[in-house]
């Protein structure tokens, strides 16, 4: 049986990290659309692909982080 002995700040940690991987995906995929939508003048189709690759790669970031988060049980 495996007992919990976490420390609260790991809970934490694991929550800021999950946030800070989420939003920085996301607003780094949605200012990359922005300049490539201003570059070759397709106003909403790029914001809107960067936005939706942000969101993937976030979301495959974060769950990379909660599997390294369990995998150290002891």
């Amino acid at each position: 049986m495996r007992q919990n002995n976490r420390n609260p700040f790991q809970a934490m940690a694991l929550m800021s990290a999950i946030v800070s991987q989420l939003v920085g995906s996301i607003l780094i995929g949605i200012f990359a659309g922005r300049w490539l939508d201003r570059h070759w003048g397709t106003e909403p189709i790029f914001l809107i692909i960067g936005l939706l690759l942000g969101l993937a790669a976030g979301t495959f970031s974060m769950l990379l982080s909660i599997r390294h988060f369990y995998s150290g049980d002891k």
